[in-house]
């Protein structure tokens, strides 16, 4: 239930700012970089350029008017297919020789086109046709035929992606893009761009898929770093370096190319800009190799993040977090290669930025799961274990990244062995299920003794403990934690064994034996079966001074008490012979604890 859930949040999460397009600069940006990439060119589409060699060649902008007529004449004149020049003339020339120079061109050859420039209504109400304040035509006397506007449609961020194929005037008349115009100049009849009064647009009968505002998203040949079209200076025709015959056949393209001329574009491939006309030549280009893109619907693009989420959270669930990354990159450039299959066999853009948010996302969330899940099994194995060891000794074994292997290391430690005395006579009167009680209400005593003073509880021997201190962690006041856990244990045995005393008429206490001194700490035992302890002499002595213990008694060995004598009231026993030892044994009795 839960992963189901994860992936839901993911999926509605994702889908809803896809649908809003909440994250839309970041969208374009990442998308602009595989759907962008320069190409090869038509070699007929031809560049002429109002460029700073010009300005210096010629003079200051604005020229004298005739310059650009007579070129123009020039071009048509010795073969060019079409020319569009790419310079606004609203206005009248103060010398009207300049004017009638324009003029008689333009009578002359049918294939010459002015641009107009809509200036458009700042809020638009209608959603099938651009309003506009405005048209800025040419002041010639020309049929529409030759006119094309220049509007590039940018879009939130001032970037040029789509090309206006037309534009609405005087009802239903169009006055198309100058791209469209120059392009079925080139085209053959029955492929060349049309349009009907539904506002569709057709490569002959095919549609091309548009906008409601006629926008086609085309696609940029060349950028401003990396020029792809033959561009040439008006000055090197000027001055005959280069000649006019090179341009026949050929789509020529007249407009500023200078920064001084302010005629500049951002663009989707370069943070660079780019100038207007070369933007009008990348759309040419774009109309001429059918390269007009589209996005897909936005219902497609919920059902590509839908399954690429529930995929990738199914498989990144299954496996650990260094795989995951190996998945989440794979699943990365799977997709990349599948939106530049799907781009370029059918001119589809799908969504990219948000379905690799979804896939980031689903890795994010898995590798929180899986941490989230290890720390509660962690947890647990802790909680379980803790119940038979010392947190201490789990929390070495949990932080060790190694196998855990055989062997030890020596360190001074104290041990305390404890013992419950009568409880077998104890247990012959009473029933099995109550011994077990009362057993483990004893032993829950010791533990909780032993793990306030952060002491190790290494086994449970029958109805005695043994306890190490000063392992695996280290302590400087091990004996002390040692003697202050024997002696909370006694005070906490006689509140039970008055319990005991009113419930069965028998009476039980505790036997306590401790010893400070060298032993080896570590893992014993073999390679299927492990168990931390603590083994030497100092750990037998401990046992056997627990075994001479009367009831209520806490003995300490010499050792023990060289390192405590200051903090507790002791008093000195009668020296014993004990199993394993040649000579006698120096033994001291804890009675309480210094005030």
């Amino acid at each position: 239930m839960r992963k189901v859930i994860a992936m839901i949040a993911i999926f509605l999460f994702v889908s809803t700012i896809y649908y809003t397009n909440e994250f839309y600069i970041p969208s374009n940006a990442l998308t602009d970089r595989f759907v962008h990439e320069p190409r090869e060119t038509d070699p007929s589409i031809k560049i002429l350029a109002i460029d700073d060699e010009s300005l210096a060649e010629v003079g200051r902008w604005p020229w004298p008017r005739d310059i650009l007529a007579e070129v123009t004449d020039e071009l048509v004149n010795h073969g060019a297919t079409g020319v569009f020049v790419d310079v606004l003339y609203t206005e009248h020339s103060e010398n009207p020789a300049e004017d009638e120079a324009w003029q008689q061109v333009l009578d002359q050859h049918d294939n010459v086109f002015l641009p107009v420039y809509f200036q458009f209504d700042p809020i638009q109400e209608s959603s099938d046709r651009l309003t506009y304040e405005r048209i800025n035509k040419p002041i010639y006397d020309v049929n529409m035929e030759r006119l094309g506007h220049i509007n590039a449609w940018d879009s939130i961020d001032r970037v040029v992606r789509e090309v206006l194929l037309g534009i609405h005037v005087n009802g239903d008349s169009i006055i198309p893009a100058m791209s469209v115009r120059l392009a079925n100049l080139h085209l053959e009849e029955s492929e060349q761009i049309n349009w009907n009064a539904n506002n569709e647009w057709f490569y002959g009968d095919e549609l091309i898929k548009t906008t409601p505002y006629s926008e086609a998203y085309f696609s940029y040949a060349s950028r401003p770093t990396l020029p792809t079209f033959d561009t040439y200076s008006v000055s090197q025709l000027i001055n005959g370096e280069v000649d006019y015959r090179y341009f026949k056949d050929a789509l020529v393209l007249i407009g500023p190319y200078s920064l001084g001329l302010h005629d500049l574009v951002h663009v989707p491939n370069s943070r660079a800009e780019m100038f207007g006309v070369e933007v009008h030549a990348n759309m040419l280009q774009s109309l001429l190799d059918r390269s007009i893109l589209q996005d897909v619907s936005k219902a497609i693009g919920i059902v590509i993040i839908l399954l690429v989420t529930v995929l990738a959270y199914i498989m990144m669930d299954r496996i650990n977090a260094k795989w995951a990354i190996i998945t989440c990159i794979g699943f990365i450039v799977s997709y990349l290669l599948l939106f530049n299959t799907v781009l370029k066999n059918f001119q589809l853009i799908l969504p990219l930025f948000y379905v690799l948010l979804a896939i980031v996302l689903v890795y994010v969330t898995s590798v929180v799961s899986h941490y989230l899940r290890e720390r509660h099994e962690r947890n647990r194995v802790t909680g379980i274990f803790g119940r038979y060891v010392s947190k201490s000794v789990v929390t070495e074994i949990l932080a060790n990244q190694d196998e855990i292997k055989l062997g030890g290391e020596r360190k001074e430690v104290t041990l305390l062995f404890v013992d419950i005395r009568g409880f077998t006579t104890l247990s012959e009167n009473i029933e099995p299920e109550e011994v077990i009680e009362i057993l483990n209400e004893y032993l829950d005593l010791c533990t909780k003794a032993i793990f306030t003073y952060e002491g190790t509880l290494d086994k449970f021997i029958g109805d005695g403990v043994m306890a190490i201190y000063g392992a695996p962690v280290s302590q400087d006041d091990h004996a002390r934690r040692a003697v202050q856990s024997a002696l909370e244990m006694k005070k906490k045995a006689s509140e039970l064994a008055t319990k005991l005393e009113e419930r069965y008429g028998h009476n039980v206490q505790f036997g306590v034996g401790i010893n400070s001194g060298p032993a080896v700490i570590g893992n014993i035992g073999s390679k299927e079966r492990l168990e931390y302890t603590a083994i030497g002499d100092t750990v037998n002595l401990a046992a056997r001074l627990e075994s001479n213990a009367k009831p209520g008694q806490i003995l300490i060995s010499e050792d023990t008490y060289e390192l405590v004598k200051g903090d507790f009231q002791v008093e000195r026993l009668d020296a014993i012979r004990v199993k394993g030892k040649e000579k006698k044994v120096n033994l001291y009795e804890v009675k309480g604890e210094n005030e």
